[in-house]
């Protein structure tokens, strides 16, 4: 059964009519990839704040950081299964598997993080990252603490809960607009 056709339910401006800017990352997109993934579509409805938004990922996800590009695209996809959002499952998902080589480990991470074979590092970034996003008046200083044993300092904590909030809004602008991931994505690194 084929996922539903549209990009975003609250439409999407017609490529051709986006500032030259725009255009441009879209060509670079669909030399690179293949194709101009839909969060830039669906987010070029604002031009502006998509621009924002792709310093912002690019600042969090793609810069020096304490955690690798791994750990990165792991806490996205179980912020992503913590608050079932479709789109970043699905693109974050094949991100981890790329990015891993390991076919299993996305969707792993999307159903229960729980049973993948993690070290100790890891496990304690996707604990953390997954009360963060469900429950996160109850973070508290033993949380930190359990972070730190295992070789966080504060700046990698930091990084760590910027990943986390990032996803939060990815998910929530992505559930808002119905966003439905590009299609390519299901058998990227398969």
């Amino acid at each position: 059964m084929p996922q539903p056709d549209h990009i975003s339910a609250l439409g999407v401006p017609d490529a051709e009519s986006l500032p030259d800017d725009l255009k441009l990352i879209w060509a670079k997109c669909v030399e690179k990839l293949g194709f101009v993934p839909n969060v830039y579509a669906t987010l070029s409805l604002k031009p502006q704040r998509l621009r924002d938004f792709m310093q912002m990922f690019n600042e969090i996800m793609l810069s020096e950081s304490a955690l690798s590009k791994l750990e990165r695209e792991m806490v996205a996809v179980v912020v992503s299964s913590v608050n079932r959002c479709y789109y970043c499952l699905v693109s974050h998902g094949a991100a981890v598997r790329k990015l891993s080589g390991d076919p299993q480990l996305g969707e792993m991470l999307a159903l229960n993080y729980r049973v993948a074979p993690l070290d100790a590092r890891q496990r304690a970034m996707l604990d953390f990252a997954w009360k963060l996003t469900a429950t996160p008046a109850e973070v508290v200083e033993a949380d930190r603490a359990v972070l730190r044993g295992v070789g966080f300092d504060n700046e990698a904590i930091f990084d760590l809960a910027q990943v986390i909030g990032l996803f939060n809004l990815s998910n929530r602008m992505a559930i808002t607009t119905d966003m439905v991931p590009n299609a390519e994505y299901h058998t990227l690194a398969r």
